[in-house]
């Protein structure tokens, strides 16, 4: 870990340059005539053309391939509240993977504010500039709260990725574990071990996909949630079950699936041999996931193991899954994220495993080959095909719900455009 903290200071301030992204103007601006155009007195040509009509923003300006990613510092990663300033790393972050995996540009704001009402004020307000808002490490129940209240007051996506990110990979991935393992899914006995936005977001897709609600089990840190447990929240109370069943180990016998969005070392190795043949385990604690990796397959050599970690098979990556579901979000001007646009990212996520890899994956990971099984059930998010598969999905979805202002009608030539897009990042 002290190795680790040492690369990782050292990459956030090498060169004489602090921090990960940067402004690169996309016009040229070298000459007195360029600089009229720029700015004064030829800025004023596009504002008059936005000011009659808004659309035109998309059409003058940036506003088209810009997202916001915003914090408030409240759940930064799995170091709780550390405030808005320390979430600016996390957030230049995801400014990178947005650029590198999907070209989108980004401006990372950090907002010093922990009321809910007031923090969506902010974000409504500031709303106008970008063409989506990506939403980050804020602090479970306000978290739904404030995605709701913005998904009601702006035309532009909004997509909390604590939540809908996890969901969408780990629904992929269960998709393909239950083919694997000969599953109907609306017959999976599912234990959730974690009730924040992350828990709930998953519960609520597996059922989308079609799990039965009543075969979820679902944890917080006081146990089973249960009907007629005092104290839930709304969110925890859609979740509640009919059952006697009040600690871990009891949820887990005869489960087939465990969801992990807890803490590390909660599932025993005793516990897991409890859990039915072939059983799927996704452990996303992180960094330490609720179960090693050795200890899950020392005590069952039977199971289907996913983490968030890179070094192990079949990591839950969200980066497979926003900069992705942006792209075709923006590429059409959705006015929102629906959850068929997020089942339509996951199920194109499932089809891609199941192709054979390309020598550019097996080059980004030492030259190991990949094969749909057992341990590989999701892409790899150095897979170049990614971007074809999901925002072909997503943007196709968003047509198909009519929340597009400018729907795609080629299919063929908007896949060979992402391609080209996108051939500088993977020269």
């Amino acid at each position: 870990m002290k190795d680790l903290e040492k690369k990782a200071l050292e990459y956030h301030s090498r060169n004489g340059v602090p921090g990960k992204i940067s402004v690169v103007p996309t016009k040229p601006c070298s000459t007195a005539e360029d600089l009229s155009l720029a700015y004064t007195p030829g800025v004023a040509e596009p504002v008059v053309k936005i000011q009659a009509n808004p659309g035109d923003a998309y059409k003058y300006t940036s506003k088209g391939n810009l997202v916001a990613v915003i914090s408030n510092g409240t759940a930064i990663l799995g170091l709780g509240d550390r405030g808005a300033l320390a979430s600016k790393p996390v957030m230049e972050g995801k400014g990178v993977l947005f650029k590198r995996f999907a070209d989108i540009d980004v401006f990372d704001i950090e907002i010093d504010e922990k009321d809910p009402a007031k923090l969506v004020d902010i974000i409504a307000a500031i709303s106008p500039t970008f063409g989506g808002i990506n939403l980050e490490d804020i602090k479970g129940p306000e978290c739904f709260y404030i995605e709701k209240e913005l998904i009601k007051r702006c035309s532009i996506p909004v997509f909390h990725d604590d939540q809908h990110g996890t969901a969408i990979i780990a629904t992929a991935g269960l998709m393909n574990a239950a083919e694997i393992t000969g599953r109907k899914l609306s017959e999976m006995k599912v234990v959730v071990n974690g009730a924040g936005a992350a828990g709930i977001s998953c519960a609520a897709m597996f059922v989308a996909a079609g799990v039965k609600k009543d075969n979820i089990i679902m944890l917080d840190s006081r146990g089973v949630i249960y009907s007629g447990r005092p104290n839930l929240t709304p969110e925890k109370s859609l979740f509640a079950a009919e059952t006697d069943k009040r600690t871990l180990a009891e949820a887990v016998d005869g489960a087939d699936v465990f969801m992990g969005l807890s803490v590390a070392g909660c599932l025993k190795p005793e516990m897991l041999m409890t859990m039915a043949d072939d059983p799927i385990v996704f452990a996303m604690a992180n960094p330490d996931p609720e179960i090693t990796y050795e200890d899950a397959t020392a005590a069952r050599k039977d199971v289907i193991m996913a983490t968030g970690r890179s070094d192990y098979p079949n990591q839950i990556n969200n980066v497979l899954g926003f900069p992705f579901i942006f792209r075709g979000a923006l590429d059409v001007r959705a006015s929102r994220i629906t959850e068929n646009m997020k089942m339509a990212a996951a199920k194109a996520l499932a089809a891609l495993a199941k192709e054979p890899v390309p020598d550019e994956v097996r080059k980004a990971y030492g030259g190991k080959d990949f094969s749909f099984g057992r341990e590989y059930i999701v892409p790899k998010p150095f897979d170049p095909r990614v971007v074809a598969y999901e925002a072909v999905a997503v943007a196709k979805a968003a047509c198909e719900d009519g929340v597009a202002a400018s729907p795609i009608t080629d299919w063929n030539e908007y896949r060979t455009s992402l391609e080209k897009r996108m051939e500088k990042y993977w020269a």
